[in-house]
């Protein structure tokens, strides 16, 4: 069965987070201060610049010249320097600790639901939010099966909740998420005063 997924809305680049681990995990990293499309197509112009994603070229790559490439129009993020940094050392980290296989974050040992949110917590530039999401985006669109990952995955592993791009599957829920993001963040703003 051939995944699909609608996380840019672009095909080609959707087409890429569905079948390469790798490009997943980029598209989640980069998912900060822009919006989730712009941050899931990144993978993709690194696949076309670099010609393959492959975790051990990316960690061993020159930083200047990763740097380089990141920033190239149009650039993979909105601060493509400290994104390209993040990228290397998320890569270094799967080389150390995964023999390089992103997908072994989540599948090696057969991991609970809390064990691959610990895993994805150690990673470079995955924090407490962006690894509960990530684990909501396994469980929700990519079939994870690990026992307790909705309970791992905090408000994220809802079943039917529009919080985050786990929840993006078509245009609607796209907009869906938007407008949760934005009451959000008006509540929150209203709550400092």
């Amino acid at each position: 069965m051939t995944r699909t997924v609608y996380l840019v809305g672009e095909p080609a680049a959707d087409a890429l987070l569905a079948t390469d681990p790798l490009a997943l995990l980029t598209g989640m990293l980069l998912d900060q201060q822009v919006p989730m499309e712009t941050a899931f197509a990144g993978p993709k112009k690194l696949l076309d610049r670099l010609g393959a994603l492959d975790t051990g070229r990316i960690a061993a790559m020159d930083p200047d010249e990763f740097a380089g490439i990141c920033a190239t129009p149009p650039a993979v993020h909105r601060f493509p320097g400290s994104m390209a940094k993040r990228i290397q050392a998320m890569c270094q980290a799967i080389v150390e600790d995964y023999d390089g296989d992103a997908e072994a974050i989540w599948t090696r040992g057969e991991p609970s639901g809390k064990e691959v949110l610990t895993r994805l917590k150690a990673l470079p530039g995955f924090g407490e939010q962006k690894a509960r999401i990530f684990l909501a985006l396994l469980g929700k669109q990519f079939g994870l099966q690990a026992a307790g990952w909705r309970e791992a995955a905090g408000g994220y592993g809802e079943q039917g909740a529009r919080y985050s791009i786990a929840d993006v599957v078509d245009a609607d829920s796209l907009g869906e998420v938007r407008a949760y993001k934005k009451a959000a963040k008006a509540a929150a703003k209203q709550a400092k005063g």
